[in-house]
């Protein structure tokens, strides 16, 4: 009984910010929602040496950015929803702190402009050139072109595999912490939908079911009009309404 309470007045409250947004309202989200923040933390803590205090307030943070983006009028259960934006804040945040994945620019630039050097001196000379000749052409002291070339060999040959800053055998890998764009592209997609529903809900009766009908559902014109009722003359200036309320709406981009 207590959760089922608990979850609708969730409900409630989803659906209280989603028709209008304060920081109240959103406060109190995060509070019934704290679990779902530390059950990621804890999962996420036990595969890397990160504080799980860092990886909670990192949590909170994918917890916001779910419950801005959340339509509760869309049947998904908040939970389903918001556990990818939890997980995700903290893998970015333990792939921000990786330092194997970071190199100066000035060492990308260098190295590439190495390269360059070395080809060259070799055809000049015609034999095999050592570093300490490519760091003279190049005006930089040997310790700094060592450096370099360690670097961006230690980036290039790093595995996936290799664990992130852990000692355990369970860690997290880098190839866990790697953007799934795929994932990325459905996510973005379902919030452009939720938006699109919500807007299209405000349009006149006649122009929600033209914009459905046409954009949505590939109907023709002259099909969409029979269904209807109406001219596909009479369709068309409902199409081009309704393109330019959702675009007032939602943005040219997502319209």
């Amino acid at each position: 009984m207590v959760t089922q309470s608990l979850r609708a007045k969730g409900i409630e409250l989803l659906v209280a910010y989603n028709r209008t947004p304060t920081l109240e309202l959103r406060n109190k989200i995060v509070k019934l929602n704290l679990g779902l923040v530390r059950k990621v933390a804890h999962q996420v803590s036990q595969q890397c040496p990160e504080p799980y205090d860092d990886l909670e307030q990192t949590g909170y943070l994918g917890l916001i950015r779910a419950i801005e983006r959340f339509d509760p009028h869309q049947g998904t259960a908040f939970s389903s929803f918001a556990l990818p934006y939890i997980r995700g804040e903290m893998l970015h945040y333990l792939r921000d702190k990786s330092s194997v994945l970071r190199i100066p620019r000035r060492w990308q630039e260098l190295y590439s402009k190495g390269r360059k050097v070395r080809k060259t001196l070799t055809d000049e000379l015609g034999r095999p050139v050592c570093e300490t000749e490519v760091a003279e052409a190049l005006g930089v002291s040997w310790q700094e072109w060592r450096d370099c070339l360690l670097a961006t060999e230690n980036r290039r040959l790093l595995s996936l595999d290799a664990k992130v800053n852990s000692y355990k055998e369970d860690a997290l890998t880098l190839a866990d912490t790697i953007t799934d764009t795929k994932e990325q592209d459905r996510q973005s997609l379902q919030e452009h939908r939720l938006q699109i529903h919500g807007a299209l809900s405000q349009l006149e009766e006649r122009t929600q079911t033209a914009v459905d009908l046409v954009y949505l559902r590939e109907y023709s014109r002259k099909d969409a009009a029979q269904s209807i009722g109406i001219s596909p003359m009479t369709v068309t200036r409902h199409l081009n309404k309704g393109m330019n309320q959702l675009e007032s709406l939602l943005g040219p981009q997502v319209a």
